[in-house]
């Protein structure tokens, strides 16, 4: 009987519900035992400090699920602003059949960390659509994050697609972010996609502001965000949300998954 009291504590105990649950487990018991109870299940927790940390880790992924199946449904409801933007670097056939949407800031360590893979990725998809959502949302803090934005947007608007990852691909190889990332960096990737630095982008703080506000309605809350779809038929089966750095092989996995609609 004792062990399944403490069975039922300690379970409480690693749930949200906790509170609720504790009460009316204890409804049956004195207050003398309720104390008893509860000294048992703390003296277990102080020797099994694992189930707290296996409970925290069980309790993460749960969120981390729902989060996913939000912003998943909030992805798939806002599709036509993802795929359709005209306004958004795009590289890519136009009869492309799965579309990779990255929302980016070129002074996010972990968009840089992304950087290579998906290159990597581009590579050995080049069937795939890639669509550039600049989202600067370190600028407030380091200018050349909204300069390098702004400067990769013209290049894109006046010289393609070709010359637009050209230029994306060279800004991130400088392996300068979080600050470090300067004018030179910036002017010596212009001139690697070949472009002229004095080159100035069209209705940057538009494009930007909408791209903004479309990350944080499918609830991204940081770069990178990736988004894996197909450009027709989309559901929660093929579709895949990654608000964060992944490795190509998980962008692989992916693309893959987008391919059957």
């Amino acid at each position: 009987m004792l062990k399944k009291i403490i069975s039922v504590v300690v379970s409480g105990c690693l749930l949200a519900t906790f509170a609720a649950s504790a009460e009316d487990a204890a409804s049956g018991f004195t207050a003398a035992q309720q104390a008893e109870i509860g000294k048992i299940a703390a003296d277990y927790l102080v020797a099994h400090p694992e189930v707290l940390v296996q409970a925290s880790q069980k309790l993460q992924e749960q969120q981390q699920a729902e989060q996913q199946q939000t912003m998943l449904k909030q992805v798939l409801q806002n599709q036509k602003s993802l795929l359709d933007d005209k306004s958004t670097p795009t590289v890519g056939p136009a009869d492309a059949k799965v579309a990779v949407i990255e929302f980016f800031d070129y002074q996010c360590v972990y968009c840089s960390h992304l950087a290579p893979e998906l290159e990597a990725t581009m590579k050995s998809n080049p069937g795939v659509r890639y669509i550039f959502k600049d989202w600067p949302i370190f600028a407030q803090r380091w200018t050349n994050s909204l300069t390098a934005a702004e400067r990769g947007l013209a290049v894109w608007q006046q010289k393609g697609p070709a010359a637009y990852i050209a230029y994306h691909n060279a800004v991130y190889n400088t392996g300068h972010f979080e600050g470090a990332l300067t004018t030179k960096d910036i002017d010596s990737a212009t001139r690697a996609a070949g472009a002229p630095v004095s080159i100035k982008a069209k209705n940057a703080e538009e494009i930007f502001t909408t791209n903004s506000e479309l990350a944080q309605a499918i609830g991204l809350t940081g770069t990178p965000g990736l988004i894996v779809m197909p450009v027709s038929g989309a559901n929660p089966q093929n579709t895949t949300v990654l608000p964060g750095a992944v490795p190509a092989e998980e962008l692989q996995s992916a693309i893959t998954r987008a391919m059957h609609p």
